[in-house]
């Protein structure tokens, strides 16, 4: 199974879910949504799989940025294209399995899934 964890290395979210599968001796690949983007076909299936209200990551800095009238109205296919114009809008990281996807880091849910 190859794992492929997707975010920005300078988030810390990233940075302790790269220290639990580094320290759980777990091999993947990092794909850096600054400089990498995201593939909206990808992004599509995500929020298919998950809902854009899981992976939009309203809390952040980039989110909240942004003119109330974007803000406003918000549905699958403008989330998408917010988050695809700003990948920091992503909810990170998102760990690809292949066959599922997990959103967000839980050392709990980490562990049930790789463990």
């Amino acid at each position: 199974m190859t794992i492929t964890m997707y975010g920005i290395p300078n988030c810390d979210t990233i940075k302790k879910a790269r220290t639990w599968l580094d320290g759980q001796g777990i091999a993947y690949q990092f794909h850096d949504y600054k400089k990498a983007g995201v593939d909206a076909a990808a992004l599509r299936g995500w929020v298919e799989e998950h809902g854009w209200e899981v992976l939009l990551n309203r809390a952040g800095t980039t989110f909240r940025a942004l003119p109330d009238a974007d803000k406003q109205g918000m549905d699958a296919d403008k989330a998408i294209a917010l988050m695809l114009a700003n990948p920091s809008m992503i909810k990170r990281p998102v760990l690809d399995l292949g066959d599922r996807r997990i959103v967000g880091f839980k050392p709990d849910i980490y562990s049930a899934a790789l463990g």
